[in-house]
């Protein structure tokens, strides 16, 4: 079988490298022959597909001389940073083009666009290797803002999102820690409170300063139930411009009555011994009083218990003697990080032989290897927990004071305290 083969004058038009296309208005299209097969199988020739040479684009050469010149794609895979325009047949650096800031620097690859491509296969005079120049070059810096704007991970909004975040999780911990410390003090009945009033204390007890160094007052209620139950439930923290009286009895009575619940229904109040919340004429008890007779005042019992206990102690020379020792001893053994570690270590060694003879009971959170704890001024409590962990280290205290009188190193005074403290005890 023979397939019909077009001449060049029927088929496709021919090219001479010395001719150009012309456009023209006269332009006609020549047809092109396109093989089609027949029943019989031989291909014939086919007039229904025309074009048109005036639509075709030219090559965007650019004429130096007697040379002819364009873009090469190939450029591309040298310098990264290349763009090319069509419409204008010229080249722009991307980086530049977005972060050029120096009004007075060369805009051919920023605004009006590259060109002179006989420059670029220049060697080291390379029009583009001469754009990107040295390291503090615009084009260095434009290529470092540009790899910045890339980089979304340092985007300000993402960083932001991410320092929100961690402040979220350090807010959160310190609202665990807050609420875990509570639910511990709440459980051992130990007060939510300082041990020291002066005026040179920087923590006093009826302070409640938060992070932002806001006064606040925290509100309870103790209330009967419907089964005749007494309840007393922790109601609202409220910050406070100060503690005056006339300052805390707004507070109160606004969130009281935010709440529907009416001040002439109250039937006793409670607050501690100072002079803003039990003065008789101007405290905060006495203004309610004005407005209810029957919310009559109650000096907190913690607080009376307190100031009873103390009074008491201080009548007996030897309670006195007893605990005036007893912080004394304190001090000496926990005054200093070395007698501090060998007390510890005493300790261990002591809870290591009870063990195991049996004298002492295992468990979680039994046996903890810790330090003297002091007595609180406004806390009985703390004086009985000072009490037993006196007798609980017992042993290991005779040894660190023992430690301390035999030392050569220490004064004559140092020595004869830890002497006249061991014979005491």
């Amino acid at each position: 079988m023979t397939t019909p083969t077009p001449t060049p004058s029927a088929a496709t038009p021919t090219h001479t490298p010395s001719a150009t296309p012309t456009h023209t208005s006269s332009a006609t299209a020549t047809p092109i022959a396109t093989p089609t097969a027949t029943s019989s199988g031989t291909a014939t020739p086919s007039d229904t597909s025309e074009f048109n040479l005036a639509s075709f684009e030219r090559d965007p050469a650019t004429e130096f001389g007697t040379q002819r010149r364009r873009f090469q794609a190939s450029w591309f895979n040298i310098f990264k940073w290349l763009e090319y325009s069509v419409s204008k047949d010229a080249a722009f650096c991307f980086p530049c083009y977005l972060f050029e800031i120096d009004a007075s620097s060369q805009h051919a690859f920023t605004i009006d666009g590259f060109k002179s491509w006989k420059r670029v296969n220049d060697n080291e005079r390379c029009a583009f290797l001469v754009h990107i120049g040295t390291s503090n070059s615009p084009h260095k810096k434009a290529i470092k803002s540009y790899e910045r704007l890339k980089n979304v991970t340092r985007h300000i909004d993402n960083v932001i999102n991410c320092q929100s975040l961690e402040e979220v999780k350090k807010n959160r911990l310190r609202l665990r820690a807050t609420i875990e410390g509570v639910r511990y003090l709440s459980l051992q009945a130990c007060a939510l409170r300082g041990h020291d009033e002066s005026s040179t204390s920087r923590n006093r007890v009826d302070e409640a300063l938060d992070a932002s160094q806001k006064e606040q007052m925290a509100i309870v209620l103790r209330f009967v139930d419907v089964y005749g139950v007494i309840r007393e439930r922790f109601f609202d923290v409220v910050n406070v411009l100060d503690t005056t009286s006339l300052t805390l009895k707004k507070e109160l009575s606004d969130v009281l009555t935010r709440n529907n619940l009416s001040i002439q229904n109250m039937i006793g109040q409670g607050y501690d011994g100072a002079s803003n919340m039990r003065g008789a004429f101007n405290g905060l008890h006495a203004l309610f009083l004005r407005d209810c007779p029957y919310a009559y005042y109650v000096h907190c019992f913690a607080h009376c218990l307190q100031l009873g206990l103390v009074g008491a102690a201080e009548k007996q020379d030897y309670v006195w003697e007893f605990f005036s020792m007893l912080a004394n001893v304190v001090n000496i053994v926990s005054g200093s990080s070395k007698r501090l570690s060998e007390l510890q270590t005493a300790h261990g060694i002591e809870v290591d032989h009870s063990v195991a003879s049996g004298e002492r009971e295992t468990g979680r959170g039994l046996n903890q290897i810790g330090n003297l704890q002091r007595a609180g001024s406004t806390r009985w409590s703390s004086h009985f927990n000072s009490v037993c962990s006196l007798i609980d280290k017992y042993g290991s205290i005779i040894i660190v004071l023992e430690s301390k009188n035999n030392c050569s190193t220490n004064s004559s005074a140092q020595r004869g305290e830890a002497r006249v403290r061991r014979a005491t005890l």
